[in-house]
């Protein structure tokens, strides 16, 4: 019974991936970079998308968005003040997004009138780390107030991902924030990842993060795909 088991599981994989290459590819000629961000629930991802989508947005970049949730579009409400193009993914209960769920959302949109789009995952830091969505970066972010050890505790997201965004980094002192031992689990999971500390209430860490982005758009496709 578990050796089926296993056999479903990558079967299902595997036609994640050969879907997730073909959106890859189809991004890639469209000209549009796609950026994935996985986090706990909690972590602040929608308070920092919608701060990146308006300040990419206030320099002329043209960004669009797909978020995922179970159920709702809270979510999508909050990110379209922004003035972006945004939609909603409801998973109904999947705790993650696939990329067939990424391609059918995008119907009826012309991806090569934007320069990035994001995708806001599920809030979980299991499942994701398995999906491919086709985009060219995965940014794994975790707030002050989750504890230091989150790397050490689900290793795999933050080893798939390109780059560690902190959050809510201006609760660090109420938090009690251990910053060398958080950015020791960090390298001890993923060496030399890249890691910016980051607040979407003071804008703290949103430039050093839009200059980021910038530079590996500019590289990209020789630097891009997961």
């Amino acid at each position: 019974m578990s050796t089926r088991i296993v056999e479903i599981r990558q079967n299902i994989l595997n036609k994640n991936d050969l879907l997730a290459r073909r959106l890859r590819d189809g991004f890639t000629a469209a000209g549009v970079f796609t950026v994935n961000l996985v986090s706990s629930p909690g972590t602040g991802k929608t308070a920092f998308l919608q701060r990146t989508l308006k300040e990419l947005l206030e320099r002329g970049t043209r960004v669009a968005a797909l978020v995922g949730d179970l159920e709702t579009d809270n979510d999508a409400r909050r990110l379209a003040a922004s003035g972006a193009p945004v939609r909603q993914i409801n998973t109904h209960g999947r705790c993650h997004l696939e990329a067939e769920m990424i391609e059918s959302h995008l119907a009826g949109w012309d991806v090569a009138d934007y320069d990035f789009l994001f995708i806001e995952n599920v809030g979980n830091l299991v499942c994701p780390s398995s999906y491919d969505l086709g985009e060219s970066l995965r940014v794994v972010m975790l707030s002050v107030t989750e504890g230091e050890d989150k790397p050490l505790k689900y290793p795999g997201i933050f080893h798939s991902a390109d780059l560690a965004v902190i959050t809510k980094h201006d609760l660090a002192a109420a938090c009690d924030l251990d910053r060398a031992a958080l950015l020791a689990n960090l390298e001890a999971v993923c060496p030399g990842r890249p890691v910016l500390f980051t607040s979407a209430r003071t804008g703290e860490g949103f430039p050093e993060w839009l200059a980021w982005l910038a530079e590996r758009r500019a590289g990209w496709p020789a630097s891009g795909g997961s």
